[in-house]
């Protein structure tokens, strides 16, 4: 692509919001938070992530989708820029992303709950964790239990509704 074609930014955030976070493809990587900025610097495009944590086993994978994704709409320049500061918080998953983790049967994090970085405030928030209501994603009830801190993904903890008696995966707050 010459710089004279080179697509809008909104194009770009439009392109990535159709790329599926391969963990949970229910959600897009810009719905996700991951996508932090979409720039061109000249003729490269530079794609900003930060990944959910440093060590997630689909950083790889979500970059390769990236450049494909990209490399499909025409982009031949790309650098992928990964930023860890400010570190990824539940707390940017969109509202949109939220509801499509709720339709999938996913319970999304409980708003305001993740972990900001501050020592004193993050062994509140430990604290307070524990107290959550998590409603089940299948019928609404807040009689849930959790099963197990551990789900189907690091990110996810395992919880069961005590009213309809499914089982569901709560998104952790991170």
């Amino acid at each position: 692509m010459t710089t004279a074609t080179l697509p809008s930014t909104a194009d770009i955030w439009q392109w990535l919001g159709e790329v599926p976070d391969p963990e949970i493809p229910v959600i897009s990587l810009v719905d996700l938070g991951i996508i932090r900025d979409v720039t061109f610097e000249d003729d490269t495009l530079v794609v900003t992530v930060t990944p959910t944590y440093s060590g997630c086993p689909a950083t790889a994978i979500i970059n390769v989708e990236i450049e494909r994704t990209l490399s499909e709409k025409g982009i031949e320049k790309l650098r992928l820029q990964r930023q860890l500061s400010p570190a990824w918080t539940t707390d940017w998953i969109s509202a949109d992303g939220r509801d499509k983790l709720r339709a999938y049967g996913i319970a999304p994090p409980v708003d305001g709950t993740a972990i900001d970085g501050i020592l004193r405030q993050r062994i509140d928030r430990l604290s307070d964790r524990s107290n959550l209501t998590i409603a089940c994603p299948r019928c609404g009830s807040t009689n849930t239990e959790k099963i197990s801190q551990f789900g189907s993904t690091p990110c996810k903890a395992s919880y069961r509704c005590t009213d309809c008696l499914e089982p569901f995966d709560y998104f952790k707050c991170i």
